[in-house]
């Protein structure tokens, strides 16, 4: 995960366990703040009534950013002719 990519109110899904805090791998939760300059971001885990259930400091290896709409990976794609 590029640290560019994540941004303040992003969904993300953990991609490791945190048994620490009773977190499992896809658990669902939203970017509430950016630390250290992008080096780690506070990431907020509620249940489906909106009710906050745990915060954690989380590292940009730790979670992927969820996306709801198509997306492109070269929104300009170049011709490459051999």
């Amino acid at each position: 995960m590029t640290k560019n990519l994540v941004k303040l109110l992003d969904v993300v899904a953990l991609t490791v366990n945190l048994p620490t805090y009773n977190l499992l791998r896809g658990q669902v939760g939203t970017v509430v703040e950016i630390l250290a300059g992008g080096e780690a971001f506070e990431v907020e885990f509620s249940d489906r009534d909106g009710r906050t259930y745990e915060s954690v400091g989380l590292r940009p290896e730790q979670i992927m950013v969820l996306h709801f709409e198509p997306a492109s990976l070269n929104p300009n794609p170049e011709i490459v002719t051999v």
